[in-house]
């Protein structure tokens, strides 16, 4: 599948150590039925996507589809739409690297490629990392605080024991994981399907923004669209998704068998992710319905959020403690949702790049430790200002658009190497085009993001 040079390069790691499976423990662990009946084996291997999908509604993405939605109504319903549809490509590609090569996303990047730009993208892939779980641990100690009233402080330090419950969940069995992440986001779903039934939408007007809107090019309508897009597409769920496509277990040397993961794992990861875009519509429109044309200036922060709810001035006669409560729950499950699947991509990143041999308890830790001490610090410098962590929330998310060519671009080079792929599983000639189209416009518009950042940081 590969020629002398890769193998050469794969034998010898990014930094001289042996490959191994992504993700040892939950390798080829999920058995899966020897019918061939289209429901059972979609069941069986249902799960994967569930874990991809929660990268896509995360508590990054609320404030921008929420955002969007309350200062420009349903105009940007296309650019959810668009950005799913990205995404989909994106995860069918990673999907598909980590099922025929047996590598994930980590490993192949340091088996194809030099030491140099190895280490490189293994540090930015480290960076990102730690991005992504920054979000993730805010959500969470915000959704503790507004709940339960824990200082951020103690909820910013609680987010470690995550680790904790995903080791256990790891000991049940990697279905275990899958069960508990997709009840999670049935949650989520629940909430803000109530949520925006309540609120009364013009479904009408979301419908036929569907179809993008020549307003959109205007600067502050681009700006948010670039947000939206930012915050959807991120470099981590491909590495995680090349990952854990790998778990279930099949004959690989079984040219039908294969066929049938990848397929299968596909439909997992399209259906899944289009629960995502479905919730991220519902973002929007929560955000469209109640706030459009009021003071969306108080509406920047989770609290903030969480306030409006109540609050008749903005959210009108709906307006409840229940509803802000219902929200508040959302986030704290949104955000444990992503700290189980940011725990895990930081074991594939460490795993794949430079295979370090560490017991499993140790690379967790340190994954959500590193993720953890910024927070903290930014916690106790600004005496648990939630303003605060919502800078570093936003931050974080810029520096996701940062990294996510890093991923892009090696993911779409590998995915259409015949050496690689085989001549079966190689992107057929349209999938490329797509790829490298999609990787381009994101490059841009995330240039033009960080750009808008740095403009309105000086």
């Amino acid at each position: 599948m590969t020629d002398n040079v890769s193998k050469t390069t794969a034998d010898q790691g990014l930094l001289g150590y042996a490959n191994g499976p992504s993700l040892e423990e939950i390798n080829g662990t999920v058995s899966i039925p020897k019918e061939k009946g289209f429901w059972k084996n979609l069941v069986a291997f249902s799960g994967p996507g569930a874990l991809v999908a929660v990268g896509y509604m995360d508590p990054g993405n609320w404030v921008t589809s929420i955002g969007g939605g309350a200062q420009y109504g349903y105009l940007l319903m296309s650019v959810i739409l668009i950005s799913s549809l990205i995404a989909m490509l994106l995860q069918y590609m990673a999907a598909k690297l980590g099922i025929v090569t047996q590598k994930d996303l980590a490993q192949a990047t340091r088996s194809y490629t030099t030491k140099r730009i190895g280490f490189v993208l293994w540090v930015v892939t480290e960076l990102a990392i730690m991005a992504t779980d920054i979000a993730e641990v805010i959500g969470g100690a915000i959704a503790l605080q507004l709940l339960f009233g824990i200082p951020l402080i103690i909820g910013v330090s609680l987010t470690v024991f995550d680790v904790l419950l995903l080791l256990l969940l790891t000991k049940l069995g990697f279905r275990k994981i899958e069960a508990i992440v997709i009840c999670l986001i049935a949650v989520i779903l629940v909430v803000f399907a109530y949520e925006v039934v309540i609120a009364q939408p013009n479904m009408g007007q979301a419908v036929a923004n569907f179809v993008p809107q020549a307003q959109i090019l205007h600067p502050g309508q681009l700006t948010m669209a670039l947000g939206i897009v930012g915050a959807t597409v991120m470099p981590h769920n491909l590495y995680l998704h090349s990952s854990i496509a790998q778990t279930r277990k099949f004959n690989r040397d079984d040219p039908e068998e294969m066929r049938r993961a990848v397929k299968f794992t596909t439909w997992d990861s399209n259906i899944q992710l289009i629960g995502a875009f479905v919730i991220n519509c519902l973002l929007l429109l929560l955000g469209a319905a109640l706030f459009f044309g009021k003071d969306v200036d108080k509406l920047g922060t989770f609290g903030n959020l969480y306030a409006a709810l109540q609050d008749n001035h903005l959210a009108g006669a709906v307006a409840s403690p229940f509803l802000s409560t219902l929200f508040a729950v959302a986030l704290l499950a949104s955000g444990q949702n992503s700290t189980i699947t940011g725990t895990l991509t930081g074991q594939v990143i460490m795993e794949g790049f430079i295979n370090l041999k560490v017991p499993i308890w140790v690379r967790r830790l340190v994954t959500r430790l590193l993720s953890v001490a910024p927070v903290v610090i930014c916690t106790i410098m600004y005496g648990g200002n939630e303003a605060a962590l919502d800078r570093l929330l936003v931050n974080s998310q810029v520096f996701l658009s940062i990294a996510l060519p890093f991923s892009m671009i090696p993911l779409t080079i590998f995915t259409s190497s015949k050496k690689i792929m085989g001549e079966e599983y190689v992107n057929k000639r349209w999938i490329t085009w797509l790829a490298w189209i999609s990787t381009l416009v994101l490059t841009v518009l995330n240039i033009q993001i960080v750009w808008t950042s740095l403009t309105d940081l000086f």
